[in-house]
């Protein structure tokens, strides 16, 4: 008897929805050829629902979202709401409330795709961020004192519990063994400045590699380092794993070395529960409508969402066919440049597969 997946669909705002529908269309396309079902059901939160009701996520939202294996995103952000509203109210809301506590983020050029990197290729960039996604600044721990005065004082805290950290640090040694390439963890901090909370990190890296993993190479690199070793040398890294403020900023730098927003793609997990994927590139509003936008990131997104629910076969054969069609199809990942509609582009990759 064929599995059977319940998913739900959030188109979002912008663009978000045009991405969604050729990331489902692809989908559709895999569960067919691999023998399970995928049964999608959609949800309008976003922009306009909020613009309609005043009201930006419902009370009852996350227990709906429970009911089911996976949520699929598109994208949130509207231009007529003010920034953070939504993405608070909806993204990290979501985050929080099903804990997922690991975001993933694959940084990998595929064949055909322009790279700002001198002389780098395929072959040297290829390796994943593992972002923890529930604590760090993002907690939102602080306030002011004085507002609007001219002593006015704002105090925002990084704030990390073990428990956090090793449960992403416990993910993140997992991930590194399965993937199984270089077999290479690197823990990205400030170990210099940041002497409370990268201590932590630290520590708990270390006690639990020489426990558990010890198969895994432990490697350790300041922030700005990795940064710079980034854009250098990306053929030095396998997998990397850091807080969430850190893997915000290093995953964006990532995605521009893969070839851009266009082509990224991320998920935010609970390995005991509901995960939640999603392109990276944003709702772009500007090109609502025109059906210009690049669909790849979103599909390459549905292709997380399988491997997560545990059809990796299917996962690789849509990698692998969105790898062909950079190589042999698209003539730039560039909204309106890419010498097909949006449309165009999932017909592509659904009839390939």
């Amino acid at each position: 008897m064929s599995k059977s997946y319940q998913i739900a669909v959030i188109g979002g705002d912008g663009t978000g929805p045009e991405v969604a529908r050729e990331g489902v269309k692809v989908l559709e396309a895999a569960a067919a050829k691999f023998g399970f079902t995928l049964n999608f059901e959609d949800y309008d939160f976003g922009g306009e629902r909020y613009l309609r009701t005043g009201e930006v996520l419902p009370d009852s939202a996350s227990e709906e979202m429970r009911k089911h294996d996976a949520i699929f995103l598109g994208a949130i952000g509207h231009p007529d709401v003010k920034p953070g509203i939504l993405e608070k109210g909806i993204l990290l809301r979501l985050r929080f409330e099903l804990d997922q506590y690991i975001n993933l983020r694959p940084v990998k050029l595929f064949p055909g795709v322009e790279c700002p990197l001198k002389d780098k290729g395929p072959e040297h960039i290829d390796y994943v961020v593992v972002r923890e996604n529930t604590g760090d600044l993002y907690t939102g721990t602080g306030g002011f004192t004085l507002k609007g005065t001219p002593n006015e004082v704002a105090i925002q805290s990084s704030v990390y519990n073990r428990f956090q950290v090793d449960r992403c640090l416990k993910f993140a040694f997992e991930y590194t063994r399965k993937r199984n390439k270089k077999n290479t963890l690197a823990l990205c901090g400030k170990t210099n400045v940041l002497t409370y909370v990268y201590d932590l990190w630290e520590r708990a890296f270390h006690e639990m590699g020489e426990k558990d993993y010890a198969d895994i190479r432990r490697d350790y690199y300041h922030v700005d380092a990795t940064c710079m070793w980034m854009v250098k040398n990306p053929e030095w890294f396998d997998v990397i794993v850091t807080g969430n403020m850190f893997g915000d900023i290093i995953t964006d730098l990532g995605a521009i070395t893969q070839g851009g927003m266009g082509i990224a793609a991320g998920g935010n997990i609970n390995p005991e529960g509901v995960s939640m994927f999603e392109p990276i590139g944003g709702s772009a509003p500007k090109y609502t409508g025109k059906n210009v936008i690049n669909p790849l990131a979103a599909i390459c997104a549905g292709a997380m969402m399988l491997e997560q629910l545990g059809e990796e076969a299917a996962a690789k054969a849509i990698e692998a066919t969105v790898m062909d069609v950079t190589a042999n199809k698209l003539k730039s990942l560039a909204a309106g440049k890419m010498g097909y509609t949006t449309t165009e582009v999932g017909d592509l990759v659904a009839s390939a597969l």
